[in-house]
């Protein structure tokens, strides 16, 4: 079974990935910092939305994929796969080393535990629920 809906949506965050990686490589080259992060507020911002994006991502997207070879309703998974591209696209404009609560990093951080929360219930009841 092909994971269509799950490679719609691990193309487009690849792309989100794609883009703080490269901000995190702008950062570096401009600044001279190759390694860790060098005290410096630009480059520990650029890694922290970087990293965030590494940390709930992939699992999210594995999560995303056995939902939909369990046999996943289409639409359920193209909502899961939008609410999650929509809540890291937003995340890392909230980030800023100024201010910890920001529109932004709380409507994607919560999208994101959401979507986390919803792959996980709906494999419990394909796995216990059927």
């Amino acid at each position: 079974m092909a994971l269509q809906v799950t490679a719609l949506y691990a193309a487009l965050l690849g792309l989100v990935g794609f883009v703080l990686t490269g901000m995190v490589g702008r950062v570096r080259s401009k600044t001279g910092i190759s390694v860790n992060d060098g005290g410096n507020r630009d480059v520990i911002t650029a890694n922290r939305r970087h990293m965030n994006w590494v940390e709930n991502v992939p699992f999210i997207l594995l999560l995303l994929a056995m939902v939909e070879l369990n046999g996943g309703n289409k639409t359920w998974l193209h909502v899961l796969g939008a609410a999650l591209l929509i809540g890291r696209i937003i995340h890392p404009f909230g980030i800023d080393p100024d201010k910890m609560n920001t529109w932004q990093r709380g409507a994607g951080a919560g999208l994101t535990i959401l979507v986390l929360l919803a792959c996980i219930v709906t494999l419990l009841w394909q796995t216990l629920g059927r």
